[in-house]
């Protein structure tokens, strides 16, 4: 090495060390280690409260409600501004969001289950457009023609086209009938169903919130009525009450809430203990309001899933109904109806009357079971955790 280079001196010298320059001086009004410098008071305004310049008129202001939600100076097309409102309002909104595409993920990971859920909206599609789809109305007993009766598929009827499906021993268009048996099959049941969950979720949420002898007494007659199977007691109500739609929706109601009940129940009987529902009981909120702001939404998930199992079942229940000759008049064929019309003639080679009727019905129930099961994994809490 050529030579050590000299130590550099320090940049900022210690002002006793170095007696160069004068050290820090504190300001006399600021306090002390012995806490005698303490600020005093004095008179007069604070000088950072004084010669504020005035503030122009909307300057940096939530625009009024009425109003446009931009300032003058920001350029058009912008976003609104938010109201005042809850902390969680958003938030609430983008978990929900969030929730719903984390279901459908976990939801499409069976091809079988999404499947089964096109051919569902298929045939709620081809259900409700019935009207325009059919060629003919099945129902209008003054167009059907007796010399187009148990046409084979593709024979040209009286009408001038072909019934692709054949026909049945009334004249009807199988293609017709199927798609009105379908809608009014499924109309009975997603609506006898629908009146089962909020029938049997009011009578489940009931029990298991207020207990007592209620809710054991509600509980035994769910029980006594769901050791009967649901055909026998379908069976027996629409012998009592006759034939007809809102019969057999009663029948179907009678014999399915049960189910909604007992699950009901068991839900919220595992949230009625936890930590959450004890916090809201002990704030002035009403009974009521606990109930269904708190306990609901909570039981919602296993509802959600027999549901969709019990529509498939009031579609099966209709369609054996029917069949046996106790569910809808024979002016109103439904699935049920259709197959039974076909039946004594399975044997004679004219198998299409029975067996396309039979064909939908069974993928239709398959179809909405697959989709419940698929539901259930989804909606799974043990999976989610």
């Amino acid at each position: 090495m050529a030579g050590r280079r000299a130590a550099r001196p320090e940049e900022h010298r210690h002002p006793h060390r170095h007696g160069v320059r004068a050290g820090v001086r504190l300001h006399p009004r600021l306090r002390r280690r012995h806490r005698d410098g303490v600020q005093l008071a004095r008179h007069g305004q604070a000088d950072h409260r004084e010669h504020h310049r005035a503030r122009p008129a909307g300057d940096g202001r939530l625009p009024h409600p009425r109003r446009a939600a931009l300032r003058g100076d920001q350029p058009r097309g912008g976003t609104d501004l938010w109201l005042p409102g809850p902390a969680r309002a958003a938030e609430g909104r983008r978990v929900s969001g969030t929730a719903l595409a984390e279901g459908w993920r976990e939801y499409r990971r069976s091809p079988v289950a999404v499947a089964a859920l096109l051919v569902v909206l298929a045939i709620v599609a081809l259900a409700l457009l019935a009207p325009w789809i059919a060629p003919q109305d099945p129902y209008d007993q003054a167009g059907l023609d007796l010399f187009d009766a148990r046409l084979p598929p593709g024979e040209v009827g009286s009408g001038g086209y072909a019934h692709w499906l054949g026909t049945d021993n009334a004249g009807r268009d199988l293609f017709s009938a199927i798609l009105y048996g379908l809608r009014l099959s499924l109309t009975i049941s997603v609506s006898a169903g629908l009146v089962a969950l909020a029938l049997g979720t009011a009578i489940g949420l009931s029990a298991a919130y207020y207990g007592g002898w209620f809710g054991a007494l509600a509980m035994r007659v769910v029980d006594l009525q769901l050791s009967l199977p649901a055909i026998l007691l379908a069976l027996v109500l629409v012998a009592m009450l006759g034939q007809g739609v809102l019969q057999l929706m009663a029948a179907l109601v009678a014999a399915q809430y049960a189910y909604f009940a007992r699950t009901a129940y068991g839900a919220a009987s595992a949230e009625r203990r936890k930590d959450y529902i004890e916090a809201a009981l002990s704030t002035p909120l009403s009974g009521r309001r606990v109930l269904l702001r708190h306990l609901l939404p909570n039981t919602l998930p296993p509802l959600i899933v027999v549901v969709t199992v019990q529509i498939a079942t009031a579609i099966s229940l209709e369609a054996t109904l029917s069949f046996l000759g106790l569910g809808l008049p024979i002016t109103q064929p439904s699935l049920g109806l259709l197959i039974s019309n076909g039946f004594q003639f399975l044997l004679s080679g004219r198998y299409w009357i029975s067996v396309y009727p039979g064909i939908t019905l069974m993928v239709t129930v398959l179809a909405i079971n697959l989709v419940g099961d698929q539901l259930r994994q989804v909606l799974n809490p043990k999976r989610r955790r």
